[in-house]
């Protein structure tokens, strides 16, 4: 179903357009129905889990963009585009659709939706280096408000989640996960059908730069998975290790063109595109690492 939709967002060129604008609408159902399938009880665990997650959230987005922004700058880069792309990517929380990528491939969804909670809540601190580092020009007052709106949406969806499965469905049968998990996935594919739109333009128009960019994009969110996934299987953390390894690779990077000037946002915007491809071949392509 992702593959389809990939290359529907691509062959379709009219439906991509269409679907776009109801891409956040799709995303808050996305979000209901993982949270309606995992319930609040084994959302948020005991006291040592939500400590975890808030570790694993600042290691993520505040320790590996200032890292990364260093490395940059130790080597005359700071000012180029790869820079401004990957500390920003760096920066960004969680994909909010990493808790239906982690059921897909048979494991706990519920630390990745923690991940995302609180990665997203975290968003207006964490990115003050980067945005601070990097010759943005963006206003600071815009991207805090905007991770604000984004961390409110994803408590009303996920408060309506839970709010059904409280009420209604306080035990699922295995037919009932079954029937959310073709829902979430129907969804998914739906969804990257708009948000490959703007793909299709830049291909015809410079294709050896959208070669360029697939390949960072590529190694981006693939490689930080692998790379994540190694180090956390040897640490106490190895039982979140896939949940954590999707989050590391998969991130919210849309966030800042909610709040950067276009002229700086031009490189993010196909990166944007090329990096449908890797993260929504996530639950096919890592299904052997994991």
């Amino acid at each position: 179903m992702l593959v389809l939709g990939l290359f529907a967002g691509l062959l379709l060129p009219s439906l991509a357009t269409a679907l776009r604008p109801w891409i956040a609408e799709l995303v808050m159902l996305m979000l209901t129905l993982t949270a309606f399938r995992i319930g609040p009880r084994s959302t948020f665990g005991g006291f040592a889990d939500l400590r975890t997650t808030l570790s694993v959230a600042l290691v993520l987005q505040f320790l590996l963009p200032v890292s990364a922004y260093f490395i940059f700058y130790l080597l005359g880069y700071d000012s180029a585009p790869i820079a401004l792309v990957v500390v920003l990517m760096l920066s960004a929380p969680s994909l909010t659709g990493s808790p239906n990528f982690t059921l897909m491939l048979g494991h706990d969804p519920a630390p990745a939706l923690r991940l995302l909670l609180t990665g997203t809540a975290l968003l207006p601190l964490t990115a003050l280096p980067a945005l601070a580092l990097l010759p943005l020009g963006g206003d600071l007052v815009s991207v805090v408000l905007a991770a604000l709106r984004l961390f409110g949406a994803i408590c009303v969806a996920v408060a309506i989640g839970f709010t059904l499965r409280s009420t209604l469905f306080r035990a699922l049968s295995a037919e009932s996960t079954q029937v959310l998990d073709g829902l979430t996935t129907i969804t998914l594919a739906v969804t990257v059908i708009g948000l490959m739109s703007a793909l299709g333009p830049a291909l015809l128009s410079d294709p050896l730069l959208v070669a360029g960019w697939m390949a960072v994009a590529i190694v981006l969110c693939l490689g930080l998975q692998v790379l994540s996934y190694i180090v956390l299987l040897k640490t106490p953390l190895r039982h979140q290790a896939v949940p954590f390894s999707i989050i590391a690779g998969n991130r919210n990077v849309a966030l800042f063109l909610l709040a950067l000037p276009a002229a700086t946002t031009d490189p993010l915007l196909i990166f944007l595109a090329c990096y449908q491809f890797p993260m929504y071949l996530t639950p096919v392509v890592m299904r052997r690492v994991f």
